[in-house]
């Protein structure tokens, strides 16, 4: 690896995770890499190092878990190791004993609001290294204006002067799908004719159990989630679940159902919401954290109050197919690796 250049080290470990922060990690690092920016990469993953044939790009493994005592050790020398000029860690969980010049991605703060049922020891740890990252970043990226705003709420006005909003993107996957697969897809999970989809978890920011509540007898709701908070759920008979669904059924799904529904009371991103605009399927959604911006007026936003959402599920929208698709496509990984290269280059 050429050592005239800079180097910029990216922690990775999410990258093989089925979340959103991995699916960040995957996409935004695939797109970075497909530029001939001036600088080296050392990407830290969980994983035995990978050959390749790109010059620029070097593969550390560290052995430790995302959210341990030993990656606080693990992770300041690995980095000091590699030679690093500048950090990007795509989460707030941050090397507490590094002096690098670190940016960091902040999704959301909904722990903040919600803790989901951690322990107190968890929250405490989290809301000591969230404050770390904010105050110690060189920069942070935000992934939409309601996660700056949360920002500046919690942490201070002056954050924002070093925060910049870089909206996620969506795979070319995520698009309307023909007969064909979406009868496969329908066969394959024995759905009925018509009905309304959820895809995400259900954490209790996620409001879950009120989307149920406010489903009309006449009605049927498929849930795409997992997760031990299922078990606490008071299900109906017109309500199915899907667990373990792969990536590529999705779209299917999407352009299946009747309408999507976000009853969601935070959200840093909504990747749903994005998705099934992305597949031409009408939205309905809270007019709650980053959902407004990411629907961008091709959705119905309503209250996050169970009479709203009933009224809604019981009169849902048509939506205009071709403007919510081309909404979607305005987000972007490429532009988002685009705008996360300047601010490599504004903190070498």
């Amino acid at each position: 690896m050429p050592s005239d250049r800079p180097t910029i080290g990216i922690d990775c470990r999410f990258a093989a995770t089925n979340s959103g922060i991995g699916r960040y990690t995957r996409e935004l690092v695939k797109h970075l890499l497909q530029h001939d920016d001036p600088w080296n990469y050392v990407l830290f993953t969980n994983e035995q190092p990978t050959t390749n044939n790109e010059q620029r790009v070097t593969y550390y493994s560290l052995p430790t878990t995302h959210y341990s005592l030993g990656e606080q050790f693990f992770l300041p020398r690995a980095i000091r190791k590699a030679n690093i000029d500048l950090f990007h860690s795509p989460h707030f969980n941050t090397p507490i004993f590094s002096r690098v010049p670190l940016v960091a991605t902040i999704h959301d703060l909904i722990l903040h609001e919600f803790p989901n049922q951690a322990s107190l020891p968890k929250h405490i740890a989290y809301q000591i290294l969230m404050k770390h990252t904010v105050l110690r970043a060189s920069h942070i990226i935000a992934v939409s204006h309601a996660t700056k705003k949360d920002l500046e709420k919690n942490y201070g006005e002056d954050i924002a002067q070093k925060t910049s909003v870089i909206y996620e993107g969506i795979s070319e996957e995520f698009q309307p799908r023909g007969e064909s697969e979406k009868q496969r897809v329908k066969n394959l999970y024995t759905l009925p004719q018509e009905f309304f989809l959820y895809v995400g978890a259900c954490k209790e920011h996620k409001n879950v159990q009120m989307l149920i509540d406010a489903l009309p007898k006449d009605a049927f709701l498929v849930l795409v989630t997992g997760g031990k908070e299922v078990q606490s759920l008071r299900l109906k008979e017109n309500v199915k679940i899907l667990s373990s669904i792969p990536e590529e059924d999705l779209p299917a799904l999407y352009s299946l159902a009747r309408c999507f529904v976000s009853p969601s009371l935070a959200e840093g991103f909504n990747f749903p919401v994005l998705e099934a605009m992305r597949c031409g399927c009408p939205v309905i959604a809270t007019n709650r954290g980053s959902t407004p911006e990411v629907a961008g007026g091709c959705a119905l936003l309503i209250e996050p109050v169970e009479e709203a959402l009933r009224s809604a599920l019981k009169n849902p929208p048509q939506g205009n197919r071709e403007l919510a698709i081309a909404h979607a496509r305005k987000f972007s990984w490429e532009k988002a690796a685009q705008q996360t290269a300047k601010i490599y280059t504004s903190c070498l």
